[in-house]
Parts: structure tokens; C-alpha cells; sequence
């Protein structure tokens, strides 16, 4: 036992420990961030004290938090600023920022000052893309970061950056930027929770067949069809006290973020749209992951599910409706990719490591605790709302035949205005480009990355594709959480796409060979390629074979897609690895 293992002050534990006394192993996750949040990091003693509360073996307690990242095995400061180093981040100069935060503090990434006041990181992905490069100074985002502004930064003084409309027409995005997100007052007096007293007034088979009808496609990649995917957990049981809503808002792949503004700016949607799930699937027991790099929307969560319990929104016999009883529980994860495969994040929650489980048995019959649980994304959620608010007709009146509605696209990199679009589906990827104010300094478009780092690279030939389902699958383009990420022609691709590896690498969660070994061999090739020696001999065929290998036959949709990306700008570009 160290030192500081040996000094620490338990007594401070004691308040906490009497909170959580009597719960189960599904409290890990909160009882750690909060011991650690006391202690800068969780010593021996606290993590004894922690299984011994829950009743959670030692080994496991230590499991949990050597898998996630964000948690701390060993002294770090209570202040740790976190600089992302994603491809957007890249691009816009987060290393040079990085150099700068060394160069002021004495503090290479990984190090904790002497003084243990502060610990510095560089992390895979932020979500904060359009404000590239971003970073947190504790729990306070920051973007847009040079070398200039490196010192108002660590003094902590830059405004937090706050996620404004682009596009239209908006639907989903109608509230961000008009009402405060703290306030259900607010919420209300902008159509709030209308949409919650149209769907008590049907009855719950009623409100699934019009859910149907909207044919809303999950959004975070997966694309299943929401009602179905209702009806489904609806069936699968008759207890809604054995049955689950699960809001997956793990968003981690790179390039995304437009979960994270809907939390952030209108949380209250997120709440009340969960809870019509609750309704039409008949289950009482509501669950939003978060993941850790939103301190500031797992805040937000929070305080709109307190706010809506007390306003009769959440609790018992909603809006007077006998018998419909609904909780939420807001849980943060702890910086895990992987977490954001559904599975994966049941294991989350239920105070495990995030590793993926076999599919079958699927979630809406074997869900979160092994109960029929509806998991969806939280754009999913929300245009089910704002569809059920405008009405059917209006709804399909946007869009195309087979793609009703908006969709929500994030766009960076290499254009005028990155940020957060809605618009109708239909528009190509030209379209949005222009919408974004086109590449600057008259440059032109050398690749596009669509769909996130789980994506495929697509050039300049793709970009009159229109985004609906039905045409980007005929190009053979993931539509995928809404990812277009723009390289002009003077970016590097190799050492994007040996940045694309790292991520990968990084964030395996090691369950299976294909991925682990897969993701590191990938890796190695590309990292020798772009910045030790170059090409040999071989790798493009090397490369191809292990993602051929990885797609086929990981256990979970990370492994599955980790060379997608790689693997389509070797096909388009092969001079790249050759």
C-alpha cells in the first residue's frame, strides 16, 4: 500500500457511504465518481470500503476501474484538464495547443504537477467537434483553443461554447438557442410536454401504430425501425415493473455531437420523450447513460428529471393516468468507447465493465438486468417527439418517401462553419458543404468522412449523393450517427489514417482476439507508414486482410467497423499504403 493509500482520511467517505448503504452493485459507477471527486483519485482503502457498501468483490471494484479511463488507480489531481487529439481537433491545431499547455506548465500529457494541483491528458474524443480544437478544464468545456489563447484557458477564463441551430427546417432543434435549458417553465411555454398528453390520451397500441408510421430509423448508426423495435419490448412482458427504457447517450464516436447539444440545450425533450417510450412500451424504469466527457449535459439531465418529478412529469400516475408509473436514473460513464455498443453499456450500468455480450438473446427481451429493455439514441428519441407533436401528415411531407422527416448532421473539419445541422433528408453531401459555407481559402475537397471514425471515406465523385437511407445505401454510404467530416486537399491522409487506427487501438475493449489483436496490427502499419519509415512491401494486402477478419468475425460492432474507414480510403487512394 502506497503512502498516500496509507493517509487517507475515510471519514470523509463516511457521509457517502451511508447514502449508498443498502443499494446494490448498480450504484458502482455514481459512488466512484463521487469518492472520487473527494479524494482526486480511489486509493485501496476507499475502493475496499466501496465493495464492502455494495457488497462487490475487491477484484471486481478494481476490474471497473482500470477498464474505464476516466477513473484513477493511482494519486492524480482533484483538477485534470483534458485536451482532445480526435481528427477534427487535429486538423484545426490541437497539438500545437497541446505543446503550448506543456510549454506554460511544466506538464508533458499523462503528468500530474508536483504540487498535485493539476493533471494533464490528451484524450481520444471529446464530442465537441465543431468547436475544434476543445478541451475540459475540469468540468468546464472550452473550444476553439490556439496557442494564443493557451494561458486564458489554463486560467480557465475562455466562455464555455454553447451549441447554436444550423439549417432548417427545425424541428428538433426548434427550442436550442430559445428557451434556458434549466428551466421546465420554459420548456413548457414552447410546446413542452404536449407531446406526452397527446400520447396518454391514446392508448399505449394506439401510440405504437402511430409511432410506426412515422418510420423513424434509429439514428445513432443502427437503424432499426423504432416501433417495431417498441413493439417488440412491449410484448416481451407483462410486468412494466421488469421492464426497461434505456437512453443510449454514450456518443463517442469521433465527429459526433449532436447528442450532446440536444442534452445540453433541451433536456427536458429528452425526459419527456423517454417517457412516452415508458408509455408505449409499458415499463417503468427509465435509464440515460452518459458519457463521461459531458459533465455539463449529465448536470443538465439531472436537474430536468428533478424538475419534472416534482412538476408530476415523472413519478407516480403521470398527468393523472392511473397505473403509469416512470423513473429516470441519470448514470455517467467514465471514458469508454466501447460503452457505446448497447450491450455493453447494460454491463455499464449495471456496475461492470463495459464488455459487449453475445447477441442472442436481443435487449428487447434480454436487456439492462436481463429484462425486456428499449434502447435507443437520443436523436432517435427526439424525432419521435417532434414528430408526434407536427403530426404524421407534416412529418412525411419532409424528406423522401422512405425518409420521412429531418436528420440531424455534424459537420467539421475543413469548411467555414462547422456545427450542428437539421435539415430534410434529401439534400447531397455537396449540399451540406454549402450549407457549412464551403472549404475555405477556395480549396478543394479532397475526402469526406462519412458516418464517423466507424465509417467510410468517400472523394469528391460521391459528393452529389443525396442523404436519404435509400440512396446512400445504394452508394454504399453509412448514413451512421450523421458524421460528414471534410479534408481539403492539402490535408494528410496517412496520418489520418494512422490517427483513425489509434483511436481504434485505444478503445478495444479486448474481449475478443479479432478486435485486440486486429486494432493493434492495424495500428502498427500505419503508425510506421505515416511517421517511421513508410510503406513496405505487403501492407495494403496485410491491411485489408486483417479488417476483412476484424468485419467478420468480432464479437461487437466496434471490432466490426474499426477498418471500415481505413479500409475504404485504401481502396479509393491504394497509393496511400502502397
Amino acid at each position: 500500500m502506497t503512502t498516500a493509500a496509507q493517509t487517507v482520511d475515510l471519514t470523509l467517505l463516511t457521509p457517502l457511504l451511508e447514502k449508498y448503504n443498502g443499494r446494490s452493485r448498480e450504484a458502482l459507477l455514481p459512488l466512484l465518481h463521487q469518492a472520487q471527486d473527494l479524494y482526486g483519485w480511489l486509493p485501496p482503502d476507499v475502493q475496499e470500503a466501496i465493495g464492502k457498501t455494495l457488497r462487490v468483490p475487491l477484484a471486481d471494484i478494481h476490474g471497473v476501474i482500470e477498464f474505464y479511463t476516466m477513473f484513477y488507480n493511482e494519486p492524480t489531481a482533484r483538477h485534470v484538464i483534458r485536451v482532445c487529439e480526435d481528427l477534427a481537433c487535429s486538423k484545426a491545431g490541437s497539438h500545437a495547443v497541446m505543446q503550448a499547455i506543456s510549454h506554460a506548465t511544466g506538464l508533458e500529457p499523462g503528468d500530474t504537477s508536483e504540487d498535485g494541483r493539476l493533471t494533464f491528458e490528451a484524450v481520444p474524443c471529446l464530442g465537441m467537434c465543431e468547436h475544434a480544437p476543445c478541451a475540459l478544464h475540469g468540468e468546464r468545456p472550452a473550444g476553439s483553443l490556439t496557442v494564443d489563447n493557451v494561458p486564458a484557458f489554463l486560467e480557465d477564463a475562455l466562455p464555455e461554447p454553447v451549441a447554436r441551430s444550423r439549417g432548417g427546417p427545425f424541428i428538433k432543434l426548434a427550442r436550442i438557442g430559445k428557451i434556458d435549458p434549466t428551466s421546465l417553465a420554459d420548456y413548457e411555454a414552447h410546446a413542452g410536454y404536449d407531446g406526452l398528453r397527446k400520447a396518454v390520451s391514446l392508448s399505449p397500441e394506439a401510440l405504437l401504430e402511430i409511432v410506426d408510421s412515422f418510420t423513424i430509423l434509429g439514428r445513432g448508426g443502427a437503424m432499426f425501425p423504432l416501433g417495431r423495435k417498441w413493439f417488440f419490448t412491449r410484448s416481451a412482458s407483462d410486468d412494466p415493473r421488469q421492464k426497461h427504457i434505456v437512453v443510449n447517450a454514450d456518443e463517442s464516436e469521433p465527429g459526433t455531437f449532436k447528442d450532446r447539444c440536444l442534452m445540453e440545450e433541451d433536456p427536458f425533450a429528452v425526459i419527456e420523450a423517454m417517457t412516452i417510450a415508458a408509455y408505449a412500451v409499458g415499463a417503468e424504469n427509465g435509464w440515460i447513460f452518459v458519457r463521461g466527457e459531458y459533465p455539463r449535459a449529465h448536470r443538465r439531465l439531472h436537474h430536468a428529471v428533478d424538475q419534472a418529478l416534482q412538476a408530476g412529469y415523472l413519478g407516480q400516475n403521470i398527468l393523472g393516468k392511473p397505473g403509469f408509473n416512470f423513473t429516470v436514473n441519470v448514470r455517467l460513464g467514465a471514458g469508454a468507447y466501447i460503452c457505446g455498443e448497447e450491450t455493453a453499456l447494460f454491463e455499464a450500468i449495471e456496475g461492470k465493465r463495459g464488455f459487449p455480450r453475445i447477441k442472442p438473446p436481443f435487449p428487447t427481451t434480454h436487456g439492462l438486468f436481463g429484462q425486456p429493455t428499449a434502447v435507443n439514441n437520443v436523436e432517435t428519441l427526439v424525432a419521435m417527439l417532434a414528430a408526434l407533436n407536427i403530426g404524421e401528415a407534416s412529418w412525411n411531407m419532409i424528406g423522401s418517401e422512405e425518409s420521412p422527416g429531418t436528420k440531424l448532421f455534424c459537420v467539421s473539419g475543413d469548411v467555414a462553419d462547422p456545427g450542428l445541422y437539421e435539415v430534410p433528408f434529401g439534400l447531397t453531401v455537396r449540399n451540406m458543404i454549402g450549407l457549412a459555407g464551403g472549404v475555405p481559402h477556395g480549396k478543394k475537397v479532397q475526402a469526406v468522412l462519412m458516418g464517423g471514425a466507424a465509417g467510410v471515406f468517400i472523394g469528391p465523385d460521391k459528393l452529389d449523393t443525396p442523404l436519404t437511407y435509400e440512396d446512400t445505401r445504394a452508394a454504399g454510404i453509412p448514413l451512421g450517427s450523421g458524421v460528414i467530416m471534410v479534408f481539403d486537399e492539402t490535408a494528410d491522409l496517412q496520418q489520418h489514417l494512422f490517427e483513425l487506427a489509434h483511436f481504434f487501438a485505444h478503445e478495444s475493449c479486448g474481449k475478443c482476439f479479432p478486435c485486440q489483436i486486429g486494432t493493434q496490427r492495424q495500428l502498427e502499419i500505419l503508425d510506421r507508414i505515416a511517421n517511421n519509415g513508410g510503406t513496405r512491401l505487403g501492407d495494403k494486402q496485410i491491411l485489408l486482410d486483417v479488417g476483412f477478419t476484424m468485419t467478420e468475425t468480432s464479437l461487437c460492432g466496434l471490432g466490426q467497423t474499426a477498418a471500415s474507414a481505413i479500409v475504404s480510403a485504401i481502396k479509393l487512394w491504394p497509393e496511400l499504403v502502397e
